[in-house]
């Protein structure tokens, strides 16, 4: 990340302090006297720079960690930012600090994101550090009682981009249920949300709720996992009304409307900005006969189908296994679609695209598959596409659901 704006006397000032911590290390007798260091010089760039939101480090925290087994849920988003802008992982971290860390739990992907969407993950032993890994994507989803036998605390560290279907919140959800019963508590290092900015899709039934969305919320809810897992406690969505011992290490700078651009991507499928932006609405296509950019690089950038007539598709391109994308729809197919890589940012979810596609798909092709009605949480959507409804008529039915979630939502936010 780059600071902007800095005066050149500011520089000045920041070198003395670097220079003033170096020249009395030696009589800093705290083990972490180098994080703490770390943690000064950015405190200061912080208040010289504009808007630089700053995400707890663990100088924040480790007090609270002193003597204590931790197990952490992470991926390859678990990073911690030094004042370089260097980045190493938050288990390397800790361990450096001399904390006990005893084991990691990983969500969908995979601890180091390199797994397909969907695809079970096995546990392994990370190389780096040998520490055990247990995968919450593969035989369970929930911690076991046995794997938190002999873990005294829970961090939580994963990069969200707000959105209902994307399913780390049920991994976290899973998580603070098992901390719950078992009396550990849970430590969540809020990330901010890319998509933050807006509210928008159908509040999820209850007869759908699943892996893909556990509670009432629409697809665009904005809000950070810290200020979700805080109402899914609030809200009693835990199995039995259970609440975890949760802690939320809250983001500094940071309001809603902040635009954040993600340092690492999220997942295999979401490489950059623009992917992160469209997936709301290109998210949908996944519970369709549309590809939606998977087995290319330009994932939820493009869309397509060989079924698409090219007149009005005239974008092509062909979808090859890759890294997060092993058996990709229509692999080695010529596939005709749209090009979003240059549209304006969105604050909404676009539905025209959908409709698009499903109007000039062949009527002896399906499609709507089994998943989209668990993308987009209720029968409706498919419904009244499929009677010609404008989006504009779709979203209107939208609007009492989303005034409802609003009410909710505003006793959980931490932010502006």
């Amino acid at each position: 990340m780059v600071y902007n704006g800095f005066k050149n006397t500011y520089f000045f000032w920041v070198f003395i302090l670097v220079f003033g911590f170096i020249s009395c290390k030696e009589k800093l007798q705290s083990p972490n006297t180098e994080l703490a260091e770390m943690s000064a010089i950015t405190e200061l760039m912080n208040e010289k720079s504009v808007q630089k939101i700053r995400i707890a480090q663990p100088v924040d925290y480790l007090e609270t960690l002193q003597n204590k087994k931790v197990a952490i849920v992470a991926n390859q988003t678990s990073m911690v930012e030094n004042s370089n802008g260097e980045y190493t992982h938050l288990v390397d971290t800790l361990l450096s600090l001399n904390v006990s860390v005893t084991k990691v739990f990983s969500p969908e992907h995979g601890f180091r994101g390199k797994a397909d969407a969907g695809e079970a993950v096995a546990d392994s032993k990370d190389v780096n550090t040998g520490l055990p890994i247990f995968s919450l994507h593969g035989k369970n989803r929930k911690p076991s009682k046995e794997q938190l036998q002999d873990v005294d605390i829970v961090i939580f560290d994963i990069q969200d981009v707000g959105v209902r279907f994307y399913t780390y919140l049920s991994t976290m959800h899973y998580v603070m249920e098992a901390c719950a019963e078992n009396n550990i508590p849970v430590i969540i290092i809020d990330r901010p949300n890319p998509n933050a900015q807006y509210i928008d899709g159908p509040v999820i039934e209850k007869e759908h709720f699943g892996f893909l969305g556990m509670h009432p919320v629409p697809i665009v809810y904005g809000m950070t996992i810290g200020e979700y897992a805080q109402m899914i406690n609030g809200e009693k969505w835990l199995k039995g009304g259970v609440t975890c011992n949760l802690t939320v290490m809250k983001l500094q700078n940071y309001a809603h409307s902040s635009t954040y651009s993600l340092p690492i991507k999220p997942s295999p499928n979401l490489p950059n900005d623009k992917a992160i932006n469209l997936y709301p609405s290109l998210g949908l296509f996944e519970g369709t006969s549309i590809n939606a950019g998977r087995g290319t690089d330009m994932q939820f950038q493009v869309i397509g189908a060989p079924f698409l007539p090219s007149d009005d598709f005239s974008f092509s391109y062909t979808p090859q296994p890759n890294e997060g994308a092993k058996t990709p729809k229509f692999k080695g197919e010529k596939c005709n679609g749209l090009d979003l890589r240059n549209e304006p940012d969105l604050n909404f979810i676009n539905l025209d695209w959908l409709i698009k596609t499903y109007k000039a798909t062949p009527k002896d092709k399906e499609f709507f598959q089994a998943t989209f009605t668990a993308h987009a949480g209720t029968k409706k959507l498919q419904q009244m596409i499929e009677e010609n409804n404008t989006a504009e008529e779709i979203k209107a039915t939208w609007q009492t659901g989303i005034e409802n979630f609003k009410k909710v939502r505003k006793k959980y936010l931490l932010y502006n």
